[in-house]
């Protein structure tokens, strides 16, 4: 059962659920369907597109926007410190110590395997 602080949760969530499922349905059921290859080309500024719509992109890419979030994510982390570092006293030095150490050891690995070069 759930509990009544979550009912109106739940039930925004149900409502909102239900009503893009129906435009979605209503969309499809009613929608226009005369695809045409003119239609169903890829869109490339009015130019007549040259070659596949999609290319492959080198892995590299996600490994650099992989680690720019999950970075970006850590530093994130310094900020509730930040706020709470006098009530933290040594104790919350120590703590962000270990963890500046542990965000430095894994950006100097990222940065010798080479996740970080672009070439």
């Amino acid at each position: 059962m759930i509990p009544n602080e979550y009912l109106p949760i739940a039930v925004l969530f149900i409502l909102a659920t239900g009503l893009a499922a129906l435009v979605i349905i209503l969309g499809h059921a009613f929608g226009p369907r005369r695809p045409t290859a003119r239609k169903l080309m890829p869109y490339e500024s009015g130019m007549t597109p040259i070659g596949p719509g999609t290319r492959r992109i080198r892995v590299a890419f996600y490994m650099i926007a992989v680690d720019f979030i999950l970075f970006d994510i850590e530093v994130v982390f310094f900020l509730p410190w930040a706020v709470y570092a006098r009530e933290l006293s040594y104790y919350g030095l120590l703590v962000i110590g270990i963890f500046t150490v542990l965000l430095l050891v894994g950006f100097i690995y990222a940065w010798k395997k080479g996740a970080l070069e672009w070439e």
